[in-house]
């Protein structure tokens, strides 16, 4: 069996690596080419080019490079044509993936195509949708609420679970690595560079007002290879200078350790929620795609644990709220009792898969499935 698959960012190629992982497992002869990351890498798949070059967000970022992407669609599409694969399985990063996805089935009707992350059309264009099934003939959701809103424009859809409840926890071994008489505090500026460039002054600000009231507060920050220069030129000049943590084992023990965490909105809010640890999403962006999204939402809140709990536990501080003299003293609350969280973050882990079949094996289920039903 040949599979084609393309990941575009990191969290892409973490949800690439354990579905290829799960397809070993259940067709040990199954061959992949595409585009993907370290972890992808690792798993067997030599990537196309380097995915780095595809994790770029909104719409006034990506104009820039937007000849560039346009040729690496190009590409894409002409590799996965050549390839002649069983699949081609697409991952999440939707404005690269569907476009490579519509030359492809223009060129090969037939080919298989399986998009992993359901478009979040629950939170803004819901049209999405209907334009994404004319490309994509089946989808492995995340979200437990997501496979009827894909059924209902077209294609096939299983929940797999999201793979943040098979991630392995720190052990307490790991966890007294970080063991220091001031609290630790992890900064989560992000993976895309537009992130990184934008969060960083406003976190380092708000460490100098916690720095205030915790003289002897640490800072743990990790970060993937793709930002890690740049992370370490920003925080340069921060208050309270940070470990930078590249190490996937002292990330992990850095998640549960820490007494509170400062985070860009998105999955990394579950990573923190599987380690019960109490966070504030502070998130900014261009003012023009700002404004376009909040024209198009249809939800009054971006942090996934609040979505999937159905509460709004989780404060979040984005666009013009996305300043360091609000999101200090909701960092200094949390730090004094995070437990107003606790039960959320429970609800959520329980709600995305904790304590069942590892999500990679069931995409990898849900995948074999598909293909073999077409």
């Amino acid at each position: 069996m040949k599979l084609f698959l393309i990941a575009g960012e990191p969290s892409g190629d973490r949800l690439g690596a354990a579905l290829m992982a799960g397809l070993k497992a259940l067709h040990p002869d199954v061959a992949f080419s595409g585009v993907g990351g370290p972890l992808m890498q690792a798993e067997g798949m030599q990537s196309l080019f380097p995915m780095e070059e595809l994790s770029v967000m909104g719409i006034a970022e990506v104009l820039p490079k937007y000849f560039a992407l346009k040729r690496r669609i190009a590409e894409a599409a002409a590799a996965a044509l050549a390839a002649q694969p069983d699949a081609m399985i697409t991952i999440d990063s939707p404005d690269f993936c569907l476009r490579v996805a519509k030359m492809v089935k223009a060129s090969a009707p037939r080919l298989r195509t399986i998009h992993y992350v359901a478009p979040s059309v629950w939170a803004w264009r819901p049209g999405r949708a209907a334009k994404m099934a004319r490309v994509i003939d089946h989808v492995l959701a995340l979200l437990p609420f997501e496979p009827p809103l894909m059924q209902a424009a077209g294609m096939t859809c299983d929940f797999v679970g999201h793979p943040v409840v098979a991630e392995p926890l720190a052990s307490p071994e790991e966890v007294a690595m970080f063991a220091g008489e001031g609290p630790l505090i992890l900064a989560l500026p992000g993976s895309r560079k537009g992130e990184v460039t934008r969060l960083a002054p406003v976190l380092g600000q708000t460490l100098a007002l916690v720095k205030l009231a915790h003289p002897k507060a640490r800072v743990a920050l990790p970060t993937v290879r793709g930002v890690a220069d740049l992370v370490r030129t920003l925080t340069d000049d921060w208050p309270i200078r940070p470990e930078i943590i590249m190490d996937a084992t002292r990330k992990r023990a850095a998640f549960a350790a820490a007494d509170v965490a400062i985070a860009a909105s998105g999955t990394v809010s579950l990573e923190l929620a599987a380690n019960g640890c109490p966070m504030v999403i502070a998130y900014d962006m261009h003012p023009v795609t700002l404004w376009l999204m909040r024209r198009a939402a249809l939800v009054d809140t971006v942090t996934l644990v609040n979505l999937v709990s159905d509460t709004r536990a989780v404060p979040e501080f984005i666009g013009e709220r996305c300043r360091p003299d609000l999101i200090a003293p909701e960092v200094l609350h949390l730090m004094q009792d995070g437990s107003a969280q606790q039960q959320a973050m429970d609800v959520t882990m329980d709600r995305l898969g904790r304590g069942g079949q590892a999500p990679g094996l069931r995409a990898a289920q849900s995948v074999l499935a598909s293909i073999a039903s077409a």
